[in-house]
Formats: C-alpha cells, structure tokens, sequence
C-alpha cells in the first residue's frame, strides 16, 4: 500500500513479520518511531520519548551525531559498495586500525561482520579452524552458557542458554555443553556492581573437561556481563577463573562484547573494565552506534598468525559475508570511534555511573520490585511475576512508560535499561522518576 506523506505511519502494517515482536498486540495498538534527536526519539503523533535503551544497546553516543550522518552521505556520494573478497577499500583498513588501537593490547586484527549474531558465529569458527591450524583438530566442541544471550543463529541459540530462543528450532549443533549462569539472588540481591558469591561457578568447566577430555573443547563464549537475559554482572573472581581454566587446558576464551563493548561500562571493552583478557570479542550494535549494520571479531597476534602459513596465493580462512567491511559502514564506524573520542563518552560514562546506580537502587522499595542489579550505564529491575502469567508484568510496565515518554526494555520481567552514554543528570531523574510513578500504580 502506498504511504500518505501527510500521515507517517502506513495505512497495512501486516506484510511486515516483527522480530522478538508479539505481532498481533503491536498492530492493534502499534507504537511508531518517525523521528530521533540526541536523546529522544518522536512518535508518530508528535510526543517526545526518552532513550532509555540506546535503541537495542546500540546507539551509545545518541541519535543523529553529526559527524556519523556527514559520514555516511559523503561516502554513499563517493563509493556505495566494493567486494570485500581479494580486494579492499581505504576506509575497511583505517577502521581496523582505529579499532586495534582501541582495544587492548592483545587484539591486533579484526574480522568484519554485519551484526552480533553474525560475529558470534564468525568467533565460533575461528576458535574450531584455529586448533585445526595448531594440529589440535579433535578439538571441536563448544561450551557456553545457561542464560547466554549469543544472537540468533544456528551456533549462537546452540552455544545460547535462553529457552525460548532455543526450543522451537531442532536439536541445533551437536557436541555444546553448558555452564550455570550466575543468577544467584538469594546471596546477591540489590547489588551495585559485582555480586561477591559465585566466583565458584567457573569451576563446572573443570566438569566439562573432565566429562570430555580438554582435546575435544575448542573453545568457551560468554558475555562477561550478560545483557539481554535480565542483566547479570560477573561474579568477583569469576571470570579470572575462567580464563585460567581455559588457558590450562588449550581452550579459547570468547567474550561476546556486542552489548558490552564501546563504552558501556565505562571502558572501551569489559574485557579492560574487569582486567580480564580473552583470545577473541565479538562486537557490533554501538561499533557504527547502530546506525548501519556492522560487527566485528577482534582477535589476538596468536590466533590471527596461526593461519598465515602455506603458500600466500591460498585463502587463510574460508569465511567471510558480501558485506563485510562495507564502504558506509566502515565510513559510519569511523566516525562514530571519532565521537566516542572527541566527545569523551566512556569516561563521562564511567563518571556518570554512581549517579546512574543511585537512581536505579532507588527503585528498591517499589511494589513488586524483587531485585536490583547496576553496572556501568546499564541498570535492571526484576519484578515479581503475576502468578500463572509470566512477564504480563515487566510488559505492563513497558507500555506505561511509553506512554508516559520514556522507553524501556523487558526480558520476562526484568526491566533492563542502557541509555546513550550522552544522557544527563536530569535526564536520569526523569527515567526514574517514572519509572517509579509506573511501578507505583502496577497490578
């Protein structure tokens, strides 16, 4: 159907299949974006609401920052497209480098991809060719775990540990096994920062190698601070364990960095923020500021090399996608790198970040209200479920607060929150405040 430019919203919204949406509900009463600026973003009939959420973790420096838009339309004037396999363009290579020099110091290379899931997949890959590379073939077995949050596709829900993402798709990959999550609200309730019990739990890896033998397990992904499953921060102790499990026993560490990296938590990577350094991170959302798809793998000097052997007319990896490296994407990303820089976002991130956590934990004494979790500029609020009817709750609340200009984002009934890193005090106070007023007048 055609749109009527006098009306933004079109008059059939029902070819389009809505992801992670319920379809039904949203095209009974949609809730339509037209516009965005800095903090907010406009409906469609003209109110202004507030960006609690970075749009999904991604747009870290706000909307419509100048130097990303200038960005993408001189390129788009100058080059749309070049193929990326056995040729290149400037700009794939400059972003590489700014991203090498960003990132700590182990990771000097960088696989591009086109989002999150496609760089979890790519990460997998690598750490299953890489013990090929290294004469350890029989390594190929994953681990991840429960309540991982690793994208969409096949090795992502495989290594994944969220059910609903999982239970409607087959068997999925053979030969994944799982750690327990971290979730342990009995011993660390309404807690700033990282929970003190749980450090243990790292040890059900030793399990695994024993139930396997360490020569089958390629390698082990996690979020180092997991996001989308309701907001869990690494217990003390527990990733550093990890990392020396995995370095024992040949296996390679993956962090999924895609909601973590570029600034979220006041460091460019967590991998800085908690001083633990993996063998391979996977980005994406806040790399371009969610402004055009783009991921990446970030890789260290050792895996990197491991497949620089044989004669140099052979392809190294036979991986890659048609748009990786793209010329707008690689041109956004530059300039989104540049804003985080000039306008010093991940320090005033880490500057704003008790504030933010003093206006999360004053939700404490919410109705309803069950536990409180805070790192960084990322906040969430768990709410007790309405028996027989989980996540009518957290859902409820996600409309009222739209209605009432601010967004939010629900996972069962977790509110989980994660602002540009451009938000302000002010504007701070007004996501609490209400999101207390909502919380106030639930059922």
């Amino acid at each position: 159907m055609a749109l009527d430019r006098s009306n933004p919203v079109p008059n059939d919204l029902s070819a389009f299949w809505m992801p992670f949406t319920s379809n039904r509900q949203f095209k009974k009463q949609p809730r339509m974006f037209v516009g965005a600026d800095k903090m907010h973003y406009t409906t469609a009939d003209g109110r202004q609401v507030l960006d609690g959420t970075a749009g999904l973790w991604c747009c870290n420096a706000g909307h419509n920052q100048p130097r990303i838009v200038e960005a993408i339309q001189k390129q788009a004037a100058e080059m749309d497209y070049a193929p990326a396999f056995q040729m290149g363009h400037p700009k794939a290579f400059e972003l590489a480098n700014r991203l090498r020099d960003m990132a700590p110091k182990p990771f000097e290379h960088v696989f591009y991809t086109n989002s999150g899931s496609e760089s979890v997949e790519t990460a997998l890959k690598i750490a299953i060719a890489y013990q090929q590379a290294i004469g350890q073939g029989t390594r190929t077995r994953l681990v991840g775990r429960e309540r991982g949050y690793h994208g969409v596709n096949f090795g992502g829900i495989s290594v994944g540990g969220i059910v609903n993402n999982r239970r409607t798709f087959g068997s999925l990959l053979t030969g994944v096994d799982h750690l327990p999550h971290t979730h342990l609200p009995d011993q660390n309730r309404f807690v700033k920062g990282q929970p003190e019990h749980g450090a243990h739990l790292a040890e059900e890896l030793e399990r695994i190698v024993a139930l396997h033998g360490a020569e089958t397990i390629a390698a082990c992904i996690v979020e180092p601070m997991a996001g989308s499953t309701g907001v869990l921060m690494p217990p003390k102790g527990y990733l550093e364990k990890l990392r020396e499990i995995c370095t024992k026993h040949g296996i390679i560490l993956i962090f999924d960095e895609v909601i973590t990296g570029f600034g979220r938590l006041g460091s460019s990577f967590a991998a800085e923020h908690y001083g633990v350094m993996p063998d391979l991170i996977t980005t994406a959302k806040g790399l371009t500021n969610g402004v055009i798809p783009m991921g990446a793998v970030l890789a260290t000097k050792q895996i990197h090399d491991a497949f620089m052997s044989g004669p140099e007319h052979l392809i190294e990896l036979f991986h890659g996608y048609t748009y990786s490296g793209n010329p707008i994407a690689s041109a956004a990303g530059l300039a989104t790198l540049e804003t985080y820089k000039e306008d010093g976002l991940f320090e005033r991130a880490a500057e704003l970040a008790p504030y933010w956590a003093d206006g999360v934990h004053s939700l404490r004494d919410c109705p309803h209200v069950i536990d409180i979790r805070s790192e960084g500029l990322i906040g969430a609020v768990e709410l007790e479920p309405i028996a027989g009817e989980p996540t009518k709750r957290a859902f409820q609340a996600f409309l009222d607060c739209y209605d009432k200009g601010v967004l939010i984002r629900t996972t069962g009934d977790i509110i989980a929150m994660s602002p540009p890193l451009i938000i302000s005090k002010t504007e701070i106070d007004q996501l609490f405040s209400t999101l207390r007023d909502v919380l106030t007048n639930l059922d």
